[in-house]
């Protein structure tokens, strides 16, 4: 219990207390331009991710319609027949 009195004492000191720290004059603005800053950077970030998904679906199409994955491979040999 002790600890938790030392705290509330504190916090109410700190409330009572008249004199506190400056705000500097300029922080509405340095606040705006940091705020936009991560904004700008988490648009380019998912434009970057987007055109990176669609750069693999066009990849992927295209080695698809080479490829043909879903077809059954030709037969390269064929079994011996002997014995006929």
């Amino acid at each position: 219990m002790r600890g938790a009195d030392r705290k509330r004492a504190e916090v109410l000191r700190m409330m009572l207390d008249p004199v506190r720290p400056d705000v500097p004059a300029d922080i509405v603005r340095r606040a705006t331009e940091r705020g936009a800053r991560l904004l700008r950077r988490r648009r380019a970030a998912r434009r970057v991710i987007w055109t990176l998904l669609i750069v693999a679906l066009i990849m992927f199409g295209v080695w698809a319609s080479a490829a043909h994955p879903w077809s059954v491979p030709p037969t390269e040999t064929t079994p011996p027949l002997e014995d006929w």
